[in-house]
């Protein structure tokens, strides 16, 4: 999510700078979710739990390098901090629209003694 990041408008970066979201499992393992209408390969249990609600800052730090990049996701980030779903809505669909453009994504194709990394740096 570096280059996502860095592809913002310098507007953008300024206006989240700082901003946290609030994340939860709700939509996916909620007590009500229907995200996964046929449980075929997975052992998925919904619980009361997934109700719960953490924030993470928008823009997080790798705790090496420094890169700046975009931590939120359609899954689990709900809303900026501060703000109802509804008024976090128009801006979290552009950065969700704007982190899955071919230019930011990975794709990995496995193959024999194929092996791969994913860092996820725990630093905001």
């Amino acid at each position: 999510m570096y280059l996502a990041y860095d592809a913002l408008s310098d507007g953008m970066k300024h206006m989240l700078d700082g901003v946290t979201a609030v994340h939860s499992a709700r939509r996916p393992y909620g007590p009500r979710s229907d995200w996964f209408p046929t449980q075929r390969a997975m052992d998925i249990r919904r619980s009361n739990s997934a109700q719960a609600e953490v924030e993470h800052p928008v823009i997080r730090t790798h705790p090496e390098t420094e890169r700046k990049g975009l931590f939120v996701n359609s899954t689990f980030t709900i809303r900026f901090n501060g703000m109802s779903e509804e008024e976090s809505a128009p801006q979290l669909d552009y950065l969700y629209r704007h982190l899955v453009r071919p230019e930011f994504t990975c794709r990995f194709r496995w193959s024999g003694n194929a092996i791969a990394f994913w860092d996820n740096p725990l630093r905001a």
